[in-house]
């Protein structure tokens, strides 16, 4: 699937085939394209848990939902849980100098190891470690690439799959995660029980209200023909809801026995 249509199609899939498992090399291959995102200094900001459903007792399974999570959890077959790692910035000294010694980063630039020692862990990561909001924004940050890059992984895989909130601090209980973790989302993926497009795309804000140009308050403009480029290519689809949509909800609400 071309990386436009991939962008085009993501949704948040909230109705999964229960009974079908998901081939353990797509988890993998989701997981490989969040290892591959772009992480500042190099450094693993993320962490991830691959929970499968089938795996768990029941008791644990209702304990980490939530009033918004509640059929996701009993129809999605695998549970990502992700977190972000506050230890990043610590291994900074050794995987910047990787970036130097493969030539990443460059002595153009004025990188070095006597940089990294001398200029980059006591002017930048050390601070930043001694400061938790802006610990935890950056962490939360890169954490997010990753994450963005197993969901478009996950849709590009024809899977279904969309982030949603748990009781965190029952999975921290049930999944033994250490302190240093940071709970942020967990990624249900399965295969899809309603049509991919999911009624059509969500409305979102008008592009000229979010973006600008030059400075704040200018709108950056939209030129219609690249946004017609973009259609034709898959990126921009028809927005929701399709005229099916209501009965497509209702139909499986239906066989999934869940309030119409």
């Amino acid at each position: 699937m071309e990386f436009k249509q991939v962008v085009g199609l993501r949704r948040s899939i909230r109705y999964y085939q229960p009974y079908r498992p998901v081939e353990r090399e797509k988890i993998q291959t989701i997981l490989e394209a969040a290892r591959l995102c772009s992480q500042a200094v190099n450094s693993a900001w993320s962490r991830a848990i691959v929970v499968y459903r089938d795996d768990l007792s029941e008791e644990d399974r209702e304990a980490l939902k939530i009033p918004t999570t509640t059929a996701q959890l009993d129809m999605a077959p695998v549970w990502i849980f992700w977190y972000g790692d506050m230890s990043a910035p610590s291994l900074g000294k050794r995987t910047l100098k990787e970036l130097v010694d493969i030539g990443a980063l460059n002595p153009s630039h004025g990188w070095s190891h006597s940089y990294v020692d001398d200029v980059i862990w006591p002017q930048v990561l050390q601070p930043i470690a001694a400061n938790p909001s802006a610990l935890l924004a950056l962490t939360g940050v890169e954490a997010g690439l990753a994450i963005c890059q197993a969901l478009l992984a996950a849709v590009d895989l024809g899977l279904g799959t969309q982030l949603v909130a748990v009781n965190q601090a029952r999975a921290t209980e049930i999944l033994g995660v250490p302190e240093h973790l940071v709970p942020l989302v967990v990624q249900l993926v399965g295969y899809s029980a309603e049509d991919r497009e999911a009624g059509g795309q969500r409305p979102r804000q008008p592009f000229e209200e979010l973006y600008f140009e030059g400075h704040y308050g200018t709108p950056f403009e939209r030129d219609e023909a690249v946004v017609d480029s973009l259609k034709k290519d898959g990126m921009i689809m028809k927005q929701g809801p399709f005229k099916w949509r209501h009965d497509e909800v209702r139909a499986l609400a239906r066989q999934f026995g869940l309030p119409e």
